[in-house]
């Protein structure tokens, strides 16, 4: 593809459509023209494209919306990619973390091909970044974050991506400090952590080495908490503390936290004014299994949210499909944000806050000098594509079709 050309027909969103009583009803959009040089977008016009030699893709009046944001998404320890095999029953999470250890050394075989074709799917459905966890432990030491690199390193045409090291097994329980620091000396830029009560066994201790381990490596936190009710709740209060002591204002994400799901709402309110405060972002499945954040107040609070994949068809979950879409559209059904204003708020899950229109219907995205990387669906507006999950035709990394076409 020309460094520099015009994609013409583009259909983008311009503001809402409003009732009598100042309602928002739909979404307007318009037919324009953005110029791409060097993987930016440099102009926007809606009148005729200059007839200066410049290369012209016409986009054929399909609807252009960010790429997508993969906020956490584990590519080891899968089936997806290899034969079918469902999940064992669930027990415990101790149960699952021995299952583990039996096969992860034989899974190593084919953990670069099997990463590989999940980072297919999701590239397919228009991610364009990826924070990606890898097992780190005594049983696979660094092996899968080998493995995992070089599969990301094949994919660095199609997307960027960040490197967790995660201690699946425990960051005390299985001793696993000597390896995390390995792993960050060795280009993994994010600290993870993991249920510090349920499987370190002390909350304080764990979640003041994840933290050291973080500040020494000036790296980034993602912990996976999965702590329920009140032991969750404390555990979140403290790491925030930590966080504020630290300094590490916007550096640390919590994945999942079941408990906000499990208390009141005007106990989620007090918590999201600290999440907020600190800004620690939340990444999340919405699982319609069990209890979960309630979502609209969060966002309400002003919490930074992300919706995820997390697992796909591995020994915790035969389920997923990769498509962060489906993902948000869920979450959307699930809370019942029905109205075409609500439906366009989901879209920024799963684009790093990047929604077309802001509250007063004016153009937030796109911009001139925004990267060029969008989705292209047979869609009128974010809404519907919300509800309605359509297939995505063309997906762009900065610049360059990286997969579809028009």
């Amino acid at each position: 593809m020309s460094k520099k050309f015009w994609l013409s027909n583009v259909l983008l969103e311009k503001g809402f459509k409003y009732d009598s009583n100042n309602n928002i009803i739909g979404t307007r959009a318009n037919i324009e023209n953005l110029l791409i040089d060097d993987g930016k977008i440099i102009d926007i016009r809606v009148d005729e494209i200059p007839k200066d030699g410049t290369p012209v893709i016409d986009a054929k009046g399909l609807l252009a919306l960010p790429s997508l944001i993969e906020k956490h998404i584990h590519l080891d320890k899968g089936h997806f990619g290899g034969p079918w095999k469902a999940s064992t029953p669930f027990t415990s999470v101790f149960d699952r973390i021995k299952e583990e250890e039996g096969f992860l050394r034989s899974f190593l075989p084919y953990t670069k091909e099997r990463a590989e074709k999940l980072l297919h799917l999701i590239t397919s459905y228009g991610v364009t970044h990826a924070s990606v966890q890898c097992n780190v432990d005594p049983v696979i030491g660094l092996s899968n974050v080998e493995k995992v690199s070089e599969a990301l390193e094949s994919y660095k045409d199609k997307l960027t991506y960040k490197l967790t090291a995660f201690p699946q097994h425990g960051l005390l329980r299985s001793d696993s400090i000597p390896f995390m620091k390995e792993a960050m000396r060795n280009g993994v830029e994010v600290v993870g952590g993991l249920d510090p009560a349920t499987i370190d066994n002390d909350i304080e201790s764990s979640l003041q080495k994840m933290m050291d381990i973080a500040v020494e490596f000036n790296a980034d936190v993602d912990i996976h908490l999965h702590d329920r009710g009140s032991l969750g709740v404390y555990t979140i209060k403290r790491l925030a503390q930590l966080v504020e002591e630290a300094k590490w204002q916007g550096r640390v994400n919590i994945s999942h936290g079941y408990c906000m799901g499990d208390i009141t709402l005007e106990e989620v309110s007090e918590l999201a004014e600290v999440l907020t405060e600190l800004e620690i972002s939340l990444a999340t499945t919405s699982p319609i299994d069990v209890p979960g954040p309630p979502i609209p107040l969060l966002y309400e609070k002003g919490v930074k949210i992300y919706i995820i994949n997390d697992n796909i068809n591995d020994h915790w979950s035969p389920f997923g499909t990769g498509d962060l879409l489906q993902r948000a559209s869920r979450m959307a059904e699930k809370f019942g944000w029905i109205d075409e204003y609500s439906l366009t708020r989901a879209i920024g899950f799963i684009t790093n806050s990047k929604i077309p229109l802001d509250r007063e219907g004016k153009r937030n995205w796109p911009q001139i000098g925004d990267e060029a990387s969008m989705i292209f669906i047979n869609s009128s507006c974010s809404a519907e594509s919300i509800a309605r999950v359509p297939e995505r035709r063309t997906v762009m990394f900065r610049g360059s079709i990286v997969s579809g076409t028009f």
